[in-house]
This record gives structure tokens, sequence and C-alpha cells, in this order.
């Protein structure tokens, strides 16, 4: 009996003191304040919670309020500092590789692959960068400036004819098949598999919370990277045993890089890579492009101006018939202050993860080595301090501002040197997309939708318009 109660007493001061270590974990100096949540879970179920609204996700703006604009918690069993300072964001992206590093829970991870770029530091990362800019770089966008153009004409001819499109599908659809020529030569029309269907599959459960469980969001998720790795992998494996003399697209150069002597890159960082340009090129350009249509909608005035430019470019051409110049693409000002507030207000990705290499002190707070660092855009650019009425549509707030790189204040594309390679492709899409629209078609609404925000990414259900050609 005693043996038991003595057993029973060291149970339960066992259990006690792992809570109060768990809530009270240790620190050279002085941790921000915050809650460390549940043992184990944390405030992983709360982080996860959908935000419903155009605000800063609930889950920040809640502790913002109660602790300030940096606070501690945990995420899937793992200790992190939330940042919503300007300041110490920008600190964090500019100290990449010295104070801080690149870091992604297990679960995302798993999720794009253990070699995938944002998972890849130091050297390799900086070579894959280089990889990627030959396709995404200054020379390789004019040389697809035709064919981005030729693509919305015929896209948007196409959804001219139909009763009415689901926008964020219909755009996801454009710009999936124009990525997928460009990286892979992929042919959806002679394809046996539907390889977006696979991609479609993954990105249902890709904000869920993470349950490996057959059924749930999550595991459907990791079904459908499963199956469209299983096609990219049969697409290489067949390219290099039937080499082609021309090289055309990224994965004859990626090919190339493979067969090297001496080369670092493997196939199964090459396949990550594929996977995460597929999926990064096309699912959040899509969701700008909805949101920013729905935005003209609402908003008759920022219309009117964004079609005057573009119409005054067509006035200024000999032939108004011929297609855009690269003069003409960088001509487009307004167009740009518009992109800017898209993304400033959209606010695809609202969290950007890092992992401290050592201990680093910032004013009165130590964040302990080893921990994860989260920066968090959307309270960035919905600061009302630094944006006057932060939740308005405003392009014309870009006018006195270089909106063309990262800053303290606008981190839609991240910062420091994981500035987003992608960043000036989707410009050049959203801009020649807004161009074709705006010049020879009106359209109207059929179906609102609803934004449904989570911690990843927003989604745009159900917004439906009817084209008309002017």
């Amino acid at each position: 009996m005693w043996a038991l109660l003595i057993w029973g007493s060291l149970l339960l001061l066992s259990i006690t003191h792992w809570v109060y270590s768990w809530r009270n974990p240790k620190c050279k100096g002085k941790l921000p304040p915050g809650s460390m949540g549940f043992p184990l879970l944390g405030e992983t179920i709360q982080f996860f919670k959908p935000n419903t609204t155009s605000d800063t996700p609930p889950f920040v703006k809640e502790r913002v309020k109660k602790y300030g604009s940096i606070f501690k918690t945990n995420l899937v069993g793992r200790p992190v500092i939330v940042s919503t300072d300007p300041d110490l964001s920008y600190f964090v992206f500019q100290q990449e590789g010295r104070c801080f590093q690149s870091w992604y829970p297990d679960t995302f991870t798993n999720i794009f692959g253990r070699k995938n770029v944002g998972s890849l530091h130091g050297f390799m990362y900086k070579y894959l960068k280089s990889m990627v800019l030959t396709l995404f770089g200054y020379d390789g966008l004019k040389k697809m400036l035709p064919q981005v153009e030729l693509t919305a004409n015929k896209r948007l001819e196409l959804w001219s004819n139909q009763e009415s499109v689901e926008l964020k599908d219909a755009t996801a659809s454009m710009i999936f098949d124009l990525t997928a020529k460009k990286l892979i030569s992929h042919d959806p029309d002679k394809s046996s598999e539907n390889l977006r269907a696979n991609f479609v599959a993954f990105i249902q459960g890709l904000i869920s919370f993470p349950f490996n469980i057959p059924g749930t969001a999550y595991h459907k998720c990791l079904k459908g990277r499963e199956s469209a790795m299983r096609m990219l992998r049969n697409m290489l494996q067949e390219r290099r045993k039937k080499p082609r003399k021309n090289p055309s697209d990224f994965f004859d150069y990626v090919i190339e890089e493979i067969q090297k002597e001496g080369t670092i890159l493997t196939e199964e960082i090459a396949l990550d890579l594929m996977f995460v340009l597929l999926f990064a090129s096309f699912e959040t350009t899509s969701l700008a492009l909805t949101l920013a249509i729905k935005f003209l909608s609402d908003d008759p005035a920022v219309l009117k101006r964004l079609t005057e430019e573009h119409e005054t470019i067509l006035r200024n051409r000999e032939d108004a018939e011929s297609g855009l110049t690269w003069e003409e693409y960088k001509s487009m000002t307004y167009t740009f202050q518009f992109i800017n507030e898209t993304a400033r207000l959209a606010n695809i990705v609202p969290a950007i993860f890092r992992k401290a290499l050592i201990d680093i002190k910032y004013k009165d707070y130590t964040i302990p080595a080893g921990w994860a660092v989260m920066v968090c855009p959307p309270a960035v650019h919905l600061n009302p301090d630094k944006y006057e009425d932060p939740l308005v549509f405003n392009p014309s707030r870009w006018e006195e501002s270089n909106g063309n790189n990262a800053s303290k204040h606008f981190m839609a594309f991240g910062g420091g040197m994981r500035f987003c390679v992608g960043t000036d492709f989707t410009k050049l899409q959203m801009a020649v997309f807004l161009h074709s629209l705006v010049t020879k078609y009106r359209w109207e609404e059929i179906k609102g939708g609803n934004i449904l925000r989570t911690p990843g990414l927003q989604f745009p259900n159900g917004y439906h318009v009817r084209l008309h050609k002017k």
C-alpha cells in the first residue's frame, strides 16, 4: 500500500515537473511573454483554426493584443517565437545563414519533400536558386512574354463562350498548363495521366491538422504528393533513357546537371524542386489573380484607371493588333501598384519560418538557439501605423513607394536571400492577364464566393464570373 502511494506521488511529481518545464522553458535571458499551451499539442489546434475575415488571423491578433508584437508559443511540439514586429521580421530575413536559417515543421517537409528548396541551406540553396533563375530570370521572362500573352488570350476567348467560369480553378488550370509546359513539356491533352489532378488533391489537404490517418485531409494531401511525384519520377527516368538532341525545357537542363561529373544535384533534390516549382507557380498566382479580379469588381474607380493605362498602351502602338513588347510591359506603372496592393491584402503566405542558430538578443528579449521564429506578414501588411485604413484596397498608396523589393513593411514575397525567385514571373503573368482582360472584355459576378483563410493559404471558393467581349 505504502509502495503504491510512494510510486503514485513520484509519478504525480514527475508529471507536475514535466508540465511546469513545458510551460516555462529554459532560457539564458528573458523570453517574450506568451503561452506554450498544452503539453505536446501546444497551441497547434488554435493555430490551424480557419480565418474567415480579411484581417490578421485571430490566433495572432488575439495574442498581439494580450502580449505585444513579439510572443512565444508552441506549434506541433516546437517552441516558436512569433514576430509581428517589422524591425525584428526584417532582421530575421537579413541574417539568413548567420543568426537564422530557413526551417519548417516536419509536417511541412513531409508534404514538400525533405530535399525541397525551402529546407536546403548555404551553397546548395544558392546553386538551386541560380538554376531556377535560368528560367525565371530577366532573359527567360523576356522570351516567355509572347507565350504568356497568347495563353491568356486563348483562355479568355474560351471562357467568353461559356455560361460562366469558376475563376480560381480556371486561372489555376491556365497557369499550371503554361508552367508545366515550360518546366517539363507536359501536354495535358496528350498525357495518359492528369498531373494537375494530383496537385489539386494535394492542395485540398495542404492546410489541415497533421493526422496521417486514412480519410483525413492530411492523408489525402500526402497521397496527392505521392501520385504527383510518381508521375514526375517516371517522366525523369523516361527522359534520361531517351535524351533529346535539342534541350527545350527546364527538365532537360536539370538532367544535364545531374549527369555532370562531380555534380551535387541528385534525382531526389531535382524532383522535389520540380514539385515545389509546379505548386508555387500556379497555386499562389491563381489565388492572387482571383482576388485581383474581385477587387476590380468591387471598385469601379480602380478598374477605370487600370483600363485607361492599358488602353493607352494600345493607342500608342503603330499596330494595335501586335503583341505586348517588353517596354510596354515595364511601362505599366499603375498595374504594378495594383499588383502590390493585391499582394499586400491577399497575404497568400501568412507565415514564414526560420530557426535561430545562436542565442539572439532583441530589445529586452532573448530568442534561444534552436527555437523557431515565425514571421507574420499579414500583421505587418495590415499595420495601421504604416498603412492608412489597412483593410481598404487602395493601389494609389504605392505611388511614392518602391514595392519591387522586400522591405520592413512589405514582405509578400519573402525577404533577404530567400526573396522569392518567382516574384517577377508572378507579376508578369498577372500584368499580362489583366492587360488582355480589361482591354478586350467586361465581366459580371455570378456568384461571389467565400474567402476561407487559414494559417497557410487563402481559398476564394466558388467565385464565378461571366465574360463578355467588348
